[in-house]
């Protein structure tokens, strides 16, 4: 008898967590990463081959990079891919960030062809200073990557200070990332 009550009681409880989440304002963006307060995974990316700006080859994504940000600054590591339907809503945010001097902008181009990211960029802009390829996503399971989008805001001392999961918008800017960067001293 009690085997027959076995699924009711794991449902029931499942549907106690995600209502206790639900109820406490939790969001699919709050996932808690284990690399908060810790260095940038050691990962080195390729470059997004063909990838241009100003008629120079944009660098690919390294630890070095990530390692020497300056004092008062801020960089947003974006895990995009060019199939990735928000990654496409969250590209004009990404844009208008990688106008201001506070940040650098690098991307981590996720499980994509060539061609495709390239074809993206050009169609909508490239806000990156820095764009690593991953395309088996062995690099992503470093940094933690549930799926994407997912961004992660690095301080100047390398230190992963947030991740924010699932698209960018202008709310989660000016809530989660504006204030790390005037904590930083800027």
């Amino acid at each position: 008898m009690l085997i027959a009550l076995l699924p009711l009681i794991v449902f029931l409880a499942l549907a106690l967590i995600f209502y206790k989440q639900l109820a406490d304002g939790g969001a699919s963006s709050d996932i808690p990463s284990a690399l908060i307060g810790k260095p940038a995974p050691e990962v080195v990316f390729a470059p997004l081959e063909g990838l241009k700006q100003a008629g120079a080859p944009v660098p690919p994504l390294t630890p070095e990079l990530l390692r020497n940000i300056p004092a008062g600054k801020l960089a947003i590591v974006n895990v995009w891919a060019s199939w990735c339907g928000p990654c496409r809503q969250e590209h004009p945010v990404l844009v208008e960030l990688g106008k201001e001097d506070a940040f650098s902008i690098y991307g981590i181009n996720y499980k994509d062809r060539t061609q495709n990211a390239l074809r993206f960029l050009g169609q909508l802009g490239n806000p990156y200073d820095a764009v690593g390829v991953d395309p088996k996503g062995r690099g992503a399971i470093e940094w933690g990557v549930y799926g994407i989008p997912e961004s992660f805001i690095v301080g100047a001392d390398g230190a992963i200070l947030a991740k924010h999961v699932g698209p960018l918008t202008q709310e989660a800017v000016e809530k989660t990332i504006r204030p790390l960067l005037t904590s930083s001293g800027k």
